[in-house]
């Protein structure tokens, strides 16, 4: 708001009659210009303001720079910044900024408008070993060959949650001239609630909480059996469709048990993709799976909007979101499944760059 000569010059007057108080001059400033409760005052940090330029000037108006402008553009700080960048392409451009002593606007304007650098976001991708590229491009073509698009698939993973949120991964960022397409690949974690859920085009079946009274347990296959039975097999009786069901899973422990794999093919008799199912499922591939690739991170990035500070709030705030997630979302999520297991046997079983790493 644009405050005028007489409001500041009151403001000014009312807080050194008040004892330097800020509470007592916009309490005053109301009563002098006739204002409703509701009415816009100056906040603390513009009298604060007001008074320091006037401690230090004088006048409540702000302080204007003397002499000419100075340019920090120069020749000079711009081959400084390319020469730091190269140096440490990692590094944020704030560091850069107070390594090199100068101010964090004009380095960025040095990278984008005389550098033409871009900050690129540095992807997470799980650790592939060269017998890893085999497997994901011959089971990537078994799947499209045997797994017709029309029928449902359920792919179903777990994630874990923890209330002290996630790695930021938007200041994650490579400076350079062109996309450096890195990846920086890292082992998981495991964070404080375990979530199991499924999706297919249909919609979202979840969430499942993998918990006893209360506590977040491991998942063995007793307790996957469990879910199988008493969760997952009611909630699919939820979704009228006529068409062959298939289920895909990883080929965890728990997952690929003898019992939970008994279960799975009495409910999906010739249609389960798995480690050991009809239909072999590659290992560490989270770049293939919805589950991986859509799901965990869109509802990662909703829940933790909701700040929550306890685990039961953390958990409603996860049903809450699973809820409203659309099926038409789901159904785009499904055609890109597939689309990423051709890109994955263009690729020879390597990462998906042409997917990940878009410019």
């Amino acid at each position: 708001m644009s405050w005028s000569g007489e409001h500041r010059g009151f403001v000014i007057e009312a807080f050194f009659k008040n004892n330097d108080s800020v509470t007592a001059t916009q309490r005053a400033f109301r009563t002098r210009f006739g204002l409703y409760a509701t009415d816009a005052v100056p906040d603390r940090k513009t009298i604060l303001r007001w008074v320091s330029n006037v401690r230090a000037s004088g006048s409540a108006l702000p302080r204007k720079p003397s002499g000419r402008p100075r340019n920090v553009r120069t020749p000079e700080n711009v081959q400084r910044v390319r020469a730091s960048i190269e140096q440490s392409p990692r590094r944020s451009a704030r560091k850069h900024a107070a390594a090199l002593g100068i101010s964090d606007r004009t380095v960025r304007q040095i990278l984008h408008a005389d550098l033409r650098m871009h900050p690129y976001k540095m992807m997470v991708a799980q650790e592939l070993s060269v017998t890893d590229w085999e497997t994901r491009r011959t089971l990537s073509e078994d799947i499209l060959q045997h797994v017709p698009p029309t029928p449902v698939l359920w792919c179903s993973d777990e994630a874990h949650f923890h209330l002290s949120g996630t790695v930021n991964k938007q200041n994650f960022r490579y400076w350079a001239e062109n996309n450096p397409r890195d990846l920086h690949q890292r082992p998981l974690h495991s964070p404080r609630v375990t979530v199991w859920c499924a999706v297919s085009r249909l919609g979202v079946v979840g969430p499942y909480f993998f918990e006893e009274g209360g506590e977040t347990v491991t998942v063995t296959s007793n307790r996957c059996c469990e879910m199988l039975e008493n969760f997952l097999r009611p909630r699919l009786e939820e979704f009228d469709d006529s068409e062959d069901v298939w289920f895909q899973q990883d080929g965890a422990t728990a997952h690929t048990a003898r019992r939970s794999l008994g279960i799975l093919r009495e409910m999906f008799p010739s249609r389960l993709v798995s480690l050991r199912g009809d239909i072999g499922w590659p290992a560490r591939s989270p770049d293939l799976t919805p589950c991986d690739f859509f799901l965990w991170g869109y509802l990662k990035a909703e829940v933790y909007k909701h700040r929550p500070q306890t685990l039961k709030a953390l958990k409603d705030a996860i049903r809450e979101e699973v809820a409203a997630i659309p099926p038409e979302m789901t159904n785009t999520v499904m055609e890109n499944f597939r689309e990423r297991l051709r890109q994955c046997i263009a690729n020879n079983g390597r990462h998906l760059s042409d997917v990940i790493l878009k410019t």
